[in-house]
């Protein structure tokens, strides 16, 4: 008898990962119980859920936040599908990896180094232009 689980819902002890939720359909238990009214709902939430995806995909070269819509609709999506609920649980993973990463000490020692060698290039190169042509705009330029 395991007396150490707390029934899923959070973590146990010794186990240093939280559970994460359940896969499956999130819709309330009076549409489940009905296969018609399931299946309808399952597609409602796919066509909105489609709809946001087109519409962060269409923000990505278009001024928006393209990224963070398309992920807004895979959440949609993983409210009813187990596909998407994995296609999010691997992208929460990921991400925190990388935020991980980014926090790493030599990453960001590198990082500031990088910033910094890059912005010299960019004040030196800036220096030189207004050093020869002045403070004139490229299109004014004569030579």
């Amino acid at each position: 008898m395991n007396t150490q689980s707390n029934g899923g819902l959070g973590t146990v002890e010794g186990d240093d990962a939280p559970a994460e939720k359940p896969l499956g359909s999130r819709a309330p238990h009076f549409i489940k119980r009905s296969r018609p009214l399931h299946v309808s709902w399952q597609v409602g939430v796919f066509v909105v859920g489609l709809a946001v995806v087109v519409a962060g995909v269409i923000m990505l070269p278009l001024p928006g936040p393209g990224w963070l819509v398309i992920f807004g609709g895979m959440a949609i999506w993983a409210t009813e599908f187990v596909w998407a609920q994995l296609v999010l649980r691997w992208t929460k993973r990921k991400v925190t990896e990388a935020a991980q990463r980014a926090l790493d000490p030599k990453v960001r020692r590198r990082n500031i180094i990088l910033t910094t060698i890059g912005l010299v290039i960019i004040a030196t190169a800036l220096a030189v232009y207004v050093w020869k042509f002045g403070l004139a705009m490229p299109w004014n330029v004569s030579e």
